[in-house]
């Protein structure tokens, strides 16, 4: 089974599974459990077996990313009990006086985050959902917007663990200024920053989502009766006395702390598992490039918990016996989000995004190779690496993993070099990526996305499917396009302004229809 179309079995029956029962827990595990049958030969023994070899390897080695989970769970609790959450949500209500500005706001924080996709999910989950709550915005919502400026911002920052990503993986003497090239041509991303702000600004929504907003608006329900993912209520143990400070500065702490310790890791840290005392960077923006997100990650996070208890301690915000309990009522606020991302790396693993198991790498370039092997036409080579980016990513889960199968293809194909359609294809292959991300049920940035808005994720992945389906569309659209455009020789400055007009304009005809929609639904109603 190694190698060929079954490695992406298990994948399909977990989604096909969890979007049937929206229960994500079981669903998972039938996936794994099919892909480690299918690589044993149905022994069930040495399956199980792998099983639990594999998930502990995942475990392993995203321990950072589970450090840093648990630590954002205390904090959560930690601004509970403190009062500074309720003082903040109670100040940002004052001056943020409507629906609209909050969740312009909440865009706001997501876009200045974008250093990390996991952290942004998190951080800007735990500091607006006071705000958009005030303002009866649904769960769903919040959790879109969170998902919407988490991925797409990272892949269209030069500074960010994603921009360290696809840079290794182009393997290039030119990595960097090829990812920067790349920017103008991520269509995903920019039309999904476009259409998100548009529709704020235009109250457009629709489907499922449309049905959570008046839900959430006519009864108060945040959650439009879906509760399986959220953790228990905090509120309980919420002080009264708390000051706006006590949620802003360890929220600055946090920040400081993590970027400071992505910045040191990249200096010191030499990918071989340690620290070394030698410089492995010449300067800040190559050591942030340069470092391990996961580990950088956990350890500011820790850092920032622990002078958060002593700030706490000292200003007698919170007692020390207060500080300690919120670690383990904070660690069981992120089980389910943990849980989630085990069984989701796990299937991964199994599938073999990044080769091994079934081997799913090695299905697609073989492939890949074939198509451009028989001559296939230049022109549609874009829209097709979108495609099956897409196709993949939402069927593994990352897409790191995507592109790390996907690069490599295209750049044996077209070459390393800066012409356009290099830089064309490999924006379409980032594109494709972070939009079958984006929609994944088994997507750890999706998931990060529903616990940080403590919505349901199943809910959170139904609800944004329709939204993101509109601009991938565009962006497969715009694509083709920009392939014919490419084959008569344009500059990459024309290139990317008419590519980029494509998208705008297409995704401005789609907007006008749908606001006129919703205008003639709010006049019958």
């Amino acid at each position: 089974m190694s190698g060929t179309l079954w490695a992406f079995l298990p994948a399909v029956i977990a989604i096909v599974l969890a979007l049937a029962t929206k229960k994500v827990y079981p669903s998972l595990f039938v996936g794994i459990l099919v892909g480690v049958l299918l690589f044993t030969k149905g022994n069930v023994m040495n399956a199980f077996s792998y099983l639990v070899m594999l998930m502990s390897e995942k475990i392993g080695s995203n321990g950072g990313i589970l450090v840093f989970l648990v630590v954002l769970g205390v904090f959560a609790v930690l601004l509970a009990k403190s009062g500074g959450s309720k003082a903040y949500g109670e100040w940002a209500t004052k001056r943020i006086k409507t629906k609209k500005g909050a969740l312009l706001s909440t865009v706001a924080l997501g876009v200045l985050i974008f250093v990390d996709d996991y952290f942004n999910c998190l951080t800007v989950g735990s500091v607006m959902r006071p705000v958009t709550d005030k303002h009866k915005i649904s769960r769903s919502k919040l959790a879109y917007i969170i998902d919407a400026t988490a991925a797409p911002i990272c892949i269209i920052a030069p500074i960010s663990s994603w921009a360290a990503a696809v840079s290794g993986f182009l393997d290039s003497d030119n990595a960097i200024v090829t990812f920067i090239m790349t920017i103008p041509f991520n269509l995903y991303a920019i039309l999904t920053l476009f259409m998100m702000i548009v529709f704020i600004l235009l109250k457009i929504d629709f489907g499922k989502m449309k049905k959570n907003e008046d839900i959430a608006m006519s009864t108060g329900d945040l959650l439009a009766g879906e509760t399986e993912l959220p953790s228990e209520d905090l509120d309980e143990s919420t002080s009264n006395t708390g000051k706006v400070w006590m949620l802003i500065v360890p929220i600055i702490i946090l920040i400081v702390c993590c970027v400071g310790s992505m910045i040191y890791n990249g200096f010191f840290y030499d990918w071989d598992g340690n620290m070394v005392p030698e410089l492995q960077s010449s300067n800040i923006i190559e050591a942030f490039s340069n470092c391990d997100a996961s580990i950088s990650l956990g350890v500011g996070s820790l850092i920032a918990l622990i002078i958060t208890f002593i700030i706490y301690i000292a200003t007698k915000a919170l007692s020390f016996k207060d500080c300690i309990d919120s670690l383990t009522k904070g660690f069981k606020s992120m089980v389910p989000a943990i849980l989630i991302l085990t069984f989701a790396w796990t299937l991964s693993g199994v599938m073999g995004a990044k080769g091994g198991f079934l081997d799913a790498q090695a299905f697609v370039q073989n492939n890949m190779s074939s198509l451009a092997e028989s001559g296939f036409a230049t022109a549609l080579i874009p829209s097709v690496f979108f495609i099956i980016a897409a196709g993949i990513s939402f069927a593994t889960g990352t897409s790191w993993g995507t592109f790390g199968i996907l690069i490599p293809v295209a750049t044996s194909i077209l070459g390393t070099g800066l012409e356009v359609p290099v830089i064309l294809s490999i924006s379409a292959i980032l594109a494709g990526s972070v939009f079958g991300d984006h929609v994944s049920p088994i997507s750890d940035t999706t998931i990060m996305a529903s616990s940080g808005a403590q919505c349901n994720h199943i809910d959170h992945v139904r609800t944004q499917l329709p939204y993101a389906g509109v601009v991938a569309c565009i962006a497969f659209i715009a694509y083709f396009i920009a392939g014919l455009v490419m084959s008569k020789g344009m500059s990459y400055g024309a290139a990317a302004a008419i590519t980029v007009a494509t998208g705008i304009a297409l995704m401005a005809i789609v907007i006008v229809f749908l606001w006129i929609r919703s205008k003639k639904k709010a006049k019958a109603e």
